[in-house]
């Protein structure tokens, strides 16, 4: 199968947690790692995130500077890359920050007709799978996209199903200096988890940001 080459990146506390209990967004990573992220949205043909993202956080996903959209315009591409949701219900909201041109909802076939039509207004919709969106399938759909390089924003569940699928190439994670806590707190990756076969990592660097670490792992 042909697909893009993709990577997770995410920031968590030293306890492992991306977001509080409540599923709110907390500030994790500082203002340097923030400037890496979003380098690494610029130079990513698509970013990919879950549909429970969307409706936690509402992020728009967007290149904002002038500087990085001209870096990507003088290599030919457009101003900003491709927003991806992965949300086989069709549950993000009518007027989330996300949709507008250059955003695709990935749906299945399970998505219901009347959440979709308000949706096709304001978005492509791309269909991959029965009850819930084959990932395989709408990563060989991006692929034809003209999609080589995907970033994947999150969230748990998301990164889970892409781990468990083995369609993860790259992982980037910045481990603040904070604790967060919580059983029910997500993690970098949740899901039902693995109960053998777990997928091994190779590090790849190591570096100190923002008081806290940033370590990137090769999935093997």
């Amino acid at each position: 199968m042909d697909r893009p080459f993709v990577f997770i990146n995410s920031a968590m506390s030293a306890d492992g947690k991306i977001s509080s209990f409540e599923k709110r967004q907390v500030r994790i990573s500082g203002q340097k790692d923030m400037a890496r992220v979003k380098r690494l949205r610029a130079e990513s043909d698509a970013v990919m995130v879950g549909v429970g993202t969307i409706l936690a956080d509402d992020p728009g996903l967007r290149v904002k500077s002038e500087e990085l959209k001209k870096m990507r315009m003088d290599r030919g591409l457009p101003g900003e890359p491709l927003r991806v949701v992965v949300d086989s219900r069709a549950r993000t909201p009518p007027g989330a920050e996300v949709l507008g041109v250059g955003c695709i909802l990935a749906v299945s076939e399970a998505a219901p007709e009347e959440r979709l039509v308000p949706l096709r207004e304001n978005c492509e919709i791309v269909v991959a799978g029965e009850d819930r969106v084959e990932l395989g399938e709408l990563l060989s759909i991006l692929h034809k996209k003209g999609v080589k390089r995907l970033m994947v924003e999150g969230g748990a569940t998301l990164n889970w199903s892409l781990v468990e699928a083995g369609l993860v190439d790259e992982i980037s994670v910045f481990v603040g200096p904070l604790i967060i806590g919580g059983e029910r707190a997500p993690t970098l990756v949740d899901g039902p988890g693995f109960s053998g076969g777990y997928p091994r990592l190779k590090l790849i660097s190591v570096d100190v940001v923002d008081g806290g670490v940033l370590l990137r792992w090769r999935v093997l």
